[in-house]
């Protein structure tokens, strides 16, 4: 089955606005800072039964306290302790904020995590040991797994495809830019938009790019799911029109 949706909460009227074209969405705000589960179980229960949400992992996980990012965080990290968050170190901290994640993702009744590492994560050997400490360590609670590697872990797609396929994490890519090297039970495709750099948000997709899009999509969601989430300005409108072209074509 192919799943349309946007990263975040992108239509105008809100989440019951959302509702009424997509069935899924990968929720930004556990990304910045996790919501209670209180909160989340809300979540859940606002949304219709057949409703999905897939969860972008809790930023203490994968990026460090320098990240412009962490000022939404709520977390206040003393330069002495700046290597006990992100970058998938296995430590105290970041452990605990894996396991507030997951009652998170539970709450939402979310079948599918994903993460999202900086391009200063880039490919070595003791990053590579950093993602597979924490990938065996945790307890993934059920969870599907996906990773979407910045920086220049692309350049080494063997090394990349084999830590992928022993820790049984999907390989989350914009498929118009490279596809995965490897995918577990599931494929995940996120539309940062085409252009210069890794991401160009202000970018619209065009009805050819869209074309070429769903003949890539559907080659990976033979046997499988596969999530197609846009992540751009023009989000809601491209994923709208994405998911039209998908349902003519059938």
């Amino acid at each position: 089955m192919i799943k349309v949706g946007t990263c975040g909460w992108s239509a105008r009227g809100g989440r019951q606005a959302y509702f009424k074209h997509f069935k899924v969405i990968e929720l930004q705000e556990t990304f910045y800072k996790l919501p209670s589960e209180e909160t989340a179980r809300r979540w859940r229960g606002q949304a219709p039964s057949d409703f999905e949400f897939t969860v972008k992992a809790f930023q203490a996980i994968t990026h460090p306290p320098s990240s412009p990012t962490w000022r939404r965080s709520g977390i206040r990290v003393s330069s002495e302790d700046f290597d006990k968050y992100g970058l998938f170190r296995v430590t105290e901290e970041t452990l605990k904020a894996w396991e507030r994640n997951l009652a998170v993702c539970k709450a939402l009744g979310a079948r599918v995590c994903v993460f999202q590492t900086p391009p200063s994560f880039g490919y070595s050997p003791g990053n590579a040991r950093n993602v597979e400490e924490f990938f065996t360590t945790i307890d993934r609670g059920g969870l599907a797994m996906g990773w979407e590697p910045r920086g220049t872990w692309h350049e080494h797609p063997s090394e990349l495809k084999q830590l992928l396929s022993r820790l049984d994490l999907t390989h989350v890519v914009d498929p118009l830019r490279r596809e995965p090297v490897h995918t577990a039970g599931f494929a995940y495709f996120r539309l940062h938009g085409l252009g210069g750099g890794e991401v160009n948000y202000r970018y619209k997709y065009t009805d050819e790019d869209l074309s070429k899009l769903l003949a890539i999509v559907k080659r990976y969601a033979e046997g499988q799911d596969a999530y197609v989430l846009f992540n751009n300005v023009y989000m809601f409108d491209d994923a709208l029109r994405f998911k039209r072209l998908l349902e003519q074509t059938g």
